[in-house]
């Protein structure tokens, strides 16, 4: 299983970016997934994750109607769709997957230790 994160980037506040999460070696119409962020000098902190039953997304409660989760299976790719970026935004980007049975569960969680599966990340840097 491996994850390839990319799309990251500089961008002004106010702008947006898009994400984006390529699987390879599974499906990942078998799995929840999930973002993560960490700033300098920060620990990892959790952006939204979803869930691969139900379509269910949860997100952190200070980014909800800014960003956005998606996934594609046919691509096996997963997305993050970023609007009115603001220099607190600024940090590396992790992708994140779990197994999860099909038919078993309607949710996900917002905690590292959930997810087995990683991508190394991308940067976000949001300044003028």
């Amino acid at each position: 299983v491996q994850l390839q994160a990319f799309g990251g980037g500089f961008v002004q506040p106010g702008g947006s970016l898009r994400l984006s999460c390529a699987g390879s070696g599974f499906n990942l119409d078998d799995y929840a997934i999930g973002w993560f962020r960490q700033a300098p000098g920060k620990g990892r902190e959790a952006v939204s994750c979803m869930n691969r039953n139900t379509g269910s997304t949860l997100y952190a409660e200070s980014l909800k109607g800014r960003f956005t989760i998606s996934r594609d299976n046919r691509k096996n790719t997963m997305y993050l769709q970023m609007n009115s970026l603001e220099p607190e935004d600024t940090a590396r980007y992790y992708c994140a997957a779990q197994p999860q049975r099909y038919g078993v569960g309607t949710g996900c969680y917002l905690t590292e230790d959930w997810f087995t599966f990683w991508g190394q990340g991308t940067q976000v840097t949001v300044s003028s």
